[in-house]
């Protein structure tokens, strides 16, 4: 724990206030997330190595000085919230991204908007985000409750799977996630048969894998995320589940397929925003990044999406000419096209979703596999308009009807 936050703070300088930061010119950029519980290996340092490779690439165009700070959240509302209280008030911090753990993003993304600064949720899922909780100074980046949910029910539903059951993270995250796949499988004409809620960081499975397998339903959908999602598939492997009933993840990671292994794994569907080996700019880029990373991994979407978050935002802050009015930069940044070797172009619809293509991707084999991080195969392309909430549907007070 010591080791992984001196080498996330290690990338910033000490606070200096927020005066001094604004007199200084100074863009300070906070990341936020799980630096020592069930998400830190899918976001933690190598989201902060992500926000600074972004910051020095920013350099190369700009004359503007950017500082990269981070603190572990530890999965509470109120840690999150206390964080960015003293980032916003105290420090000096100008935008707070990455975020995973829906319920911590609510909550910090209301304590950004009174101070009118910038919010960017990589690895908050929850569309609520985007929904009745948007708000003029939140972008929310690279994936979504809504996206993840449709997509990921749809395609086992065609399937065949038209009879669920879920096991579920219980908290805004999971419900969120369970909701939008459960109104994917009925408005499909399938049914839910059951749900059970289990919290963050369990570490056994078996009682719920044995409602599951009781109740009969051809998919088991996997409504929670990290470490949860690695730990019920390797348990449910252990019960032979998978020979009569299928699996949903649905939310399932480039750091799930490594403690599963090839051989549990293969198979498994997951809906992406990026994989690191998609073309000549992700692997040139994911290169860079795994030679810096601690542990020599590669990214996951999560992870370039604060590298693709972070440089649109200073992008944006070089046009408005100061961080300081929080919406006046998120205004600019829906108004500015999206270009970046990651994620290629795009654009920030007005409630904040940031729009882009995601990807049904498929486990390999061991056969098809050519390398540790070799895992995924591209089984579909799902234009943005087709994988993100309608605009109209989410409710948000910022788009007109």
């Amino acid at each position: 724990m010591k080791r992984v936050l001196q080498f996330a703070l290690g990338l910033a300088v000490l606070p200096c206030g927020i005066a001094a930061a604004e007199v200084n010119g100074v863009v300070r950029i906070g990341v936020m997330n799980d630096m020592s519980s069930v998400y830190s290996d899918f976001q933690g340092p190598g989201s902060v190595l992500a926000a600074q490779m972004a910051a020095e690439d920013f350099a190369k165009i700009s004359k503007r000085k950017v500082e990269v700070i981070a603190a572990d959240h530890q999965n509470k509302p109120d840690v999150g919230s206390a964080i960015a209280r003293r980032w916003l008030d105290v420090e000096g911090v100008d935008m707070i991204i990455d975020l995973p753990n829906s319920a911590v993003a609510l909550a910090v993304a209301e304590r950004v908007r009174e101070n009118n600064k910038v919010i960017i949720g990589s690895g908050a899922g929850t569309a609520l985000l985007t929904g009745a909780k948007c708000s003029p100074n939140t972008v929310h980046w690279t994936y979504d409750t809504y996206a993840n949910g449709h997509a990921l029910a749809r395609g086992l539903l065609d399937a065949g799977g038209k009879t669920w059951f879920f096991i579920t993270a219980d908290y805004a995250f999971g419900h969120d996630l369970e909701k939008e796949a459960t109104d994917q499988v009925v408005a499909s004409g399938g049914r839910v048969i059951g749900s059970v809620r289990h919290p963050i960081g369990t570490s056994d499975f078996s009682s719920l894998l044995l409602q599951a397998q009781s109740s009969g339903a051809q998919v088991i959908g996997l409504a929670n995320a990290g470490g949860d999602t690695v730990n019920t598939i390797k348990q449910a492997a252990e019960f032979n589940t998978t020979a009569k009933q299928k699996l949903g993840a649905l939310v399932f990671d480039l750091q799930s397929v490594p403690p599963l292994g090839l051989k549990i794994a293969q198979g498994l569907m997951a809906i992406n925003a990026f994989y690191w080996d998609m073309n000549d700019q992700t692997r040139e880029w994911s290169k860079r990044y795994q030679q810096r990373h601690d542990k020599k991994g590669m990214p996951n979407h999560m992870q370039a999406g604060v590298y693709s978050g972070v440089l649109h935002y200073l992008k944006a802050v070089d046009k408005v000419g100061s961080p300081a009015d929080g919406r006046a930069v998120v205004a600019a940044m829906k108004a500015m096209p999206t270009n970046d070797p990651l994620f290629g172009t795009g654009q920030i619809r007005a409630d904040g979703r940031k729009m882009h293509p995601m990807y049904l991707l498929q486990v390999k084999t061991e056969a098809e596999s050519k390398g540790p991080w070799d895992v995924f195969k591209v089984a579909a392309t799902i234009p943005a308009e087709k994988a993100f909430r309608p605009l109209k549907d989410g409710g948000c007070p910022l788009v007109s009807n």
